[in-house]
């Protein structure tokens, strides 16, 4: 049985229709007028170009049936729209912009505003829609015509509709199934409506029917966020791995976010143009007080910790209480985050620090067996929309993550002042500053180890509170989000004005 026909079957069980079904889909997609007199790769783009303030259309495109487009209106801090007025025309300090309104409407082409990047996303919950977002939001500001691909449920649209770019549904589910043909087929008519410059795809997901979509017929760039074959074991990682390594052919860059996730992929065999660009954050959201504005904003709202306690207990003392110390954990409940890992070593946490207590933000398939197995001291947040405020909350936040690329939650929390505690898993050592890692580097899946790094930190404050200085300057001196949109410019230079020759070889049983 052939690699592809392999994948499909594993994943969805669906046998050879399902396989033909794709195959054509692939071929067809791959024969809609993109040869090389249609797609017209732009000029190397600069941090200035295009222009800043209301995008009202899609471009040059004509309307796809179903398709939808955001047009969202920018205000300064007078009132007045932005305009870019550094002299290298880089939006001055002036024209910072504040989206104050999102309408999702649909009509005709507009004016074409520069480079086009389009990004194709698949989760829209958790980790890879919040960098995505956040570098949406730099490209937009800089100028560039911003094109999201993803469901329309979820952070990730409305995120990216309030930062100025034009939101495409691309409805996909999160695993490969019965579903992928016409995914294939939508992201194909995204990439015909759109024509990018780039196509940006995040996830395994989307870097699977993004790809089978457009073959090579656009210069492309790949972020797996963390390796599809370490999610999975037994058949379905021998698949996986081979699909990476076959998939490369048809990826300009494969973008990794630390040097570990690239090298476990060279060690699976991808063999890749690779660049490392690593996560950043928005050190403007993420300090370690909350700015006046956010402040200001919130009004008479309630503490994070408020009426989380059980029995009249009251959670929100503040980072730095001894009496009642507060860990927190940021991330989708799943097996890949390890807060079963975190609840198994709670256990002697609570013994040797008593008071303590443990806080789960976020929500996911596994809330309900770690609602059953934890202890009372362990309280669940649900989903939130504001995390900032959760990890200004913590004394300490942990990430028991089994696999990773590189995490952002332990850079939003170090943004934020804050000590973490970590897994050894792709991209902890590099996100952590210089001498932590002894103290804050556990082995993954070691319930022992995790339990004596959080007991230590939880029983020294003043250690916190050095590590906790530590961090928030390596984050804004290492992780800004513009550091990050910087380096994804550079990418996009090199694949938009490289030579791309056409490669629409067959896909093989």
């Amino acid at each position: 049985m052939g690699l592809f026909r392999t994948i499909c079957a594993i994943s969805g069980g669906w046998g050879s229709h399902g396989v033909e079904r794709i195959k054509r889909q692939a071929f067809y997609a791959n024969n809609r007028g993109h040869g090389s007199g249609v797609f017209d790769p732009k000029p190397a783009l600069t941090a200035g170009e295009g222009r800043l303030g209301v995008r009202s259309g899609t471009g040059r495109d004509p309307v796809v049936s179903g398709a939808f487009f955001v047009q969202a209106g920018a205000r300064g801090p007078t009132g007045d729209p932005p305009t870019c007025g550094g002299p290298d025309g880089a939006p001055s300090s002036s024209s910072r912009k504040k989206w104050d309104e999102v309408r999702v409407t649909s009509g005709s082409s507009g004016a074409d505003t520069g480079f086009t990047a389009l990004h194709l996303v698949q989760p829209t919950e958790g980790g890879v829609p919040r960098v995505v977002a956040d570098l949406v939001a730099a490209q937009a500001a800089a100028g560039l015509r911003v094109v999201v691909g993803c469901p329309p449920e979820g952070f990730l649209a409305a995120a990216a509709a309030r930062a100025g770019a034009e939101v495409r549904p691309w409805r996909a589910t999160r695993q490969p199934g019965p579903a992928l043909p016409g995914e294939v087929r939508s992201a194909a008519r995204i990439i015909d409506a759109v024509r990018p410059g780039v196509l940006h795809a995040h996830s395994a997901k989307a870097g699977l029917a993004g790809r089978l979509a457009a073959r090579g017929r656009v210069p492309t760039v790949f972020q797996p966020h963390a390796w599809s074959f370490e999610a999975v074991g037994g058949p379905m990682a021998v698949a996986a791995r081979g699909w990476e390594r076959w998939a490369a052919r048809w990826s300009d860059r494969i973008v990794c976010v630390s040097e570990a996730e690239r090298a476990t992929g060279v060690r699976a065999g991808v063999r890749a143009t690779f660049r490392v660009v690593r996560n950043g954050v928005d050190t403007a959201r993420f300090t370690p007080s909350a700015p006046r504005d956010t402040a200001a904003g919130d009004g008479d709202a309630p503490p994070p910790l408020a009426g989380l306690g059980r029995d009249g207990l009251d959670l929100d003392a503040g980072p730095d209480t001894e009496a009642a110390p507060v860990v927190v954990c940021v991330g989708r409940l799943c097996r890949q985050k390890g807060q079963d890992v975190l609840l198994r070593a709670w256990e002697r946490v609570a013994r040797e620090v008593p008071g303590a207590r443990l806080v789960l933000v976020g929500d996911g398939p596994g809330a309900a067996s770690l609602r059953a197995a934890a202890p009372p001291s362990v309280l669940f947040a649900g989903a939130v929309a504001d995390t900032a405020r959760w990890y200004r909350a913590a004394d300490l936040v942990v990430l028991p993550s089994r696999w990773e690329g590189m995490a952002l939650s332990p850079l939003e929390a170090m943004a934020c002042g804050r000590p973490v505690v970590l897994t050894d898993v792709d991209g902890s050592r590099e996100s952590l500053p210089p001498g932590h890692a002894e103290r804050c580097l556990v082995p993954a899946e070691d319930p022992a180890a995790l339990a004596a790094a959080v007991a230590a930190l939880l029983r020294d404050g003043p250690g916190r509170a050095a590590l906790g200085r530590q961090a928030h300057d390596h984050v804004l001196s290492t992780f800004d989000v513009r550091l990050t949109a910087a380096a994804i410019a550079d990418v996009y230079r090199e694949v938009a004005n490289a030579p791309h020759p056409e490669r629409r070889e067959p896909i093989h049983q």
